[in-house]
């Protein structure tokens, strides 16, 4: 840089030291704060009413379904004094230090499609574009065990490692994997790969108690090979039949101490132990929850580690992320794409060291083309390639929030975790039923904000369109009946709606009665509408006119549900007049947008005449199930 009026002189000295970009404001007081905060939660609020700042910070304190709070905002307080270093303990900042390479995480692409020819073509592709290694699902409904050597045949496997797991036969999975690698003319130092072997897995999803006996045998086939190893803890097992972050983390802690201690008791020394086991863990669209959980799993495993006496070096959690198969939706999957690239971006920041994304179709069924394949894969590369996260050591290290979050999750997984400790290990928990318990305890709680859109689904419950484009996928193959923990989407609900609505001979209708004109009305109506629409409910309507013209709308609309749209203004002139005349017209239910008290002195009369409100709040499956009852839906 050079001065414009001196071109052979520096500018240079003209630049402050130290720019402050806030610097010529006052720094605002906590004081301050909290008045302004009071002030927007007590706008509106009648005299007498008002809430005090105490009551106002409630209100901005929301919990997750397991009991993490969320504050208003986080201080320098909320952050640890010394952060530490990234690859060494307690690895909260990562197992390991980045040096600038674009593939800091495994990209790990999952097949579970039985058709060998199609799988061998999908996993060539896969590795060709990018992705680094391969994870294969074995089972009644998968690759069949016999069938993974084709699927394989043209994988160099000194370049890629593959991981198997299996719902229904492990053994016979890991075994076949084994099979591969013994035939191989690479040298064994040369190869590597997982054979996921998780007996206490095996048992949530299949019942009965969880055989831990042949473990050190698992882990002494996989001695000849580099970085290979026999178990895994799989955290997303509990997740998909509905556990929070708290109990994801728990759990899966638990049941690592559980391998651990078995091992020891079989022969194989603790560090070996350690050296053993792989975490996979669930990505979900909350990425600060998925960044914090995984740096919280890092801190807890290197204080088991410290407990069982395992040199520093082997302390490290290594985890595999895999995009939440809960929060997957099957009407309008397109916006998967944007959830699976949250949840592998959270991964990534949180540390991951492989990721899997699941395919946008995965609610539907097995990928049918290359297409949402390619989108799966290239969520990771162009996140690791083009915007450079993986090139950056802990890039939440340091954030107030992120911070605060993972101390909250170890310190509320620990106290879980020692409760199951208390009980005799997972193993025993699980088999006691404890585990159903507290998860029935979450789905209801869950089931609950999703009713009332306290925690909303993106194009599903908020935003949903009728009709929204899908995509053409293969059935998946029957699954053997399974006897332990039941998994579940979350949109299942809404879907079941639509599912219903889609089964009429003509799509069901609910009529918007919008009384005066638009400005009076068009906020109730872009609130109500879309509501309706969940269920695939159509909503024709009426913009203003007489009375006598709503009421020809409504009864040539041919429905026999209505909703009444407008303002306090209007509702005190002309809201009991309509819907009286809805009602004479042939409505079986009237709806009100909005609350009764802007009826005035008749808003008691309102009460009784209205048969439901739609409003912030509302138990909107309840009222969708109860309207196509009304409108002769078959359920």
């Amino acid at each position: 840089m050079t001065d414009p009026d001196n071109p052979g002189e520096s500018a240079v000295s003209d630049v402050p030291e130290a720019l402050t970009l806030a610097g010529d404001f006052p720094a605002p007081s906590q004081e301050q704060w909290e008045k302004e905060v009071a002030k927007v939660f007590n706008r509106g609020r009648p005299e007498g009413k008002q809430l005090t700042f105490a009551q106002s910070l409630k209100r901005m304190e929301p919990t997750t379904v397991d009991g993490v709070q969320f504050e208003p905002m986080y201080t320098r307080d909320d952050a640890p004094e010394s952060l530490g270093a990234p690859g060494v303990a307690p690895f909260r900042r990562g197992t390991t230090i980045k040096t600038g390479d674009i593939d800091a995480w495994d990209v790990r692409s999952l097949h579970e499609d039985p058709d060998t020819d199609f799988t061998r073509k999908a996993i060539i592709a896969d590795l060709e574009r990018g992705v680094t290694s391969i994870w294969l699902r074995v089972g009644a409904d998968a690759i069949k065990p016999e069938d993974i050597a084709g699927d394989l045949k043209d994988v160099l496997l000194n370049l890629a490692k593959v991981e198997v797991s299996s719902r229904d036969d492990q053994a016979a999975a890991a075994n076949a994997l084994l099979d591969i690698y013994a035939s191989s003319k690479q040298a064994p130092e040369e190869l590597s790969f997982n054979l996921g072997i998780d007996p206490i897995g095996f048992a949530a999803l299949n019942g009965g108690k969880a055989d831990l006996s042949g473990l050190a045998g698992w882990v002494e086939k996989t001695k000849p090979y580099k970085n290979s190893r026999a178990l895994v803890a799989d955290g997303t097992i509990y997740h998909n039949a509905g556990a929070g972050d708290v109990a994801e983390l728990a759990w899966v802690i638990a049941t690592a101490v559980e391998y651990v201690r078995a091992l020891v008791e079989q022969g194989v020394s603790a560090t070996d132990a350690f050296d053993a086991i792989n975490f996979r863990v669930t990505a979900t669209h909350d990425q600060f929850l998925t960044i914090a959980r995984l740096r919280a799993l890092r801190v807890l495993w290197n204080r088991i580690g410290e407990v069982f006496e395992v040199p520093e070096d082997h302390r490290g959690a290594r985890q595999q992320a895999v995009s939440s198969w809960r929060e997957l939706t099957r009407d309008d999957p397109f916006v998967n794409i944007l959830r699976g690239t949250i949840s592998t971006f959270g991964a990534a920041v949180g540390g991951a060291e492989a990721i899997t994304t699941l395919p946008f179709d995965g609610a539907i069924g097995l990928p049918k083309n290359q297409f949402t394949r390619r989108i799966a894969r290239n969520t990771g590369i162009v996140l690791s390639e083009e915007c450079n996260i993986g090139r950056v050591n802990d890039p939440a290290g340091g954030s107030f929030y992120v911070e605060s979050l993972t101390k909250t999750l170890a310190e509320a997984a620990w106290s879980k975790f020692q409760e199951v400790e208390a009980a005799g290990g997972f193993a025993a928990y699980l088999a006691s039923g404890k585990v159903v318990e507290e998860l029935d305890g979450l789905n209801a709680e869950r089931a609950k904000r999703l009713a009332t859109r306290k925690q909303p689904i993106t194009a599903v419950s908020e935003f949903p369109m009728i009709g929204a484009r899908s995509v053409e996928a293969k059935p998946f193959p029957d699954a053997p009946e399974r006897k332990g923990l039941a998994w579940h989407r979350d949109s299942e609900v809404f879907e079941a709606l639509v599912d219903r609505a889609g089964k009429a001979a003509e799509r069901p209708k609910v009529f918007l009665a919008c009384l005066g004109t638009r400005r009076d009305f068009g906020a109730r109506e872009g609130f109500s509408a879309p509501m309706w629409h969940i269920a695939g409910i159509e909503t024709p309507e009426v913009e203003g006119g007489s009375l006598e013209e709503v009421v020809a709308a409504f009864k040539a609309s041919g429905s026999t549900v209505a909703d009444l749209c407008s303002n306090k203004k209007v509702y005190a002139a002309q809201g009991l007049p309509a819907v009286k005349a809805l009602k004479e017209a042939g409505a079986k239910k009237v709806y009100l947008s909005g609350a009764f008290k802007e009826f005035g002195d008749d808003a008691a009369e309102a009460e009784q005449v209205f048969d439901g409100r739609v409003a912030m709040g509302m138990d909107v499956v309840s009222v969708l199930s109860d309207t196509l009852d009304t409108l002769g839906v078959a359920k």
